[in-house]
């Protein structure tokens, strides 16, 4: 059996491919609990990215907000109690490199 493999371009570099199919693949979800988790893990893991490509990045969970919304054509919109908590949290990562200096 072969994998069919996606040839379309990445959207955004800084995120790569297979956050790209996550989104494409969670936008085709109904609503529901499952499409909220799995849109949360998206986000934590855009976040993380993030990181690595914009150190001194103030957005935070804010810029990921609106590149998730962008990334899946406005499908996916990030409205879930547990995504507002996320969005509420200081980035730990930052803590610790401002801790650092």
């Amino acid at each position: 059996m072969e994998l069919k493999r996606d040839t379309k371009p990445i959207r955004m570099r800084n995120y790569g491919r297979i956050v790209q199919d996550m989104i494409a693949y969670a936008a085709t979800l109904p609503a529901g609990k499952e499409r909220d988790s799995l849109e949360l893990y998206i986000a934590q893991c855009m976040r993380q990215r993030n990181l690595v490509w914009n150190r001194d990045q103030e957005a935070g969970m804010n810029r990921v907000k609106e590149d998730l919304i962008r990334l899946s054509d406005g499908k996916l919109r990030c409205e879930s109690a547990a995504f507002g908590q996320l969005l509420a949290q200081p980035n730990a990562s930052m803590k610790a490199s401002k801790k650092k200096k």
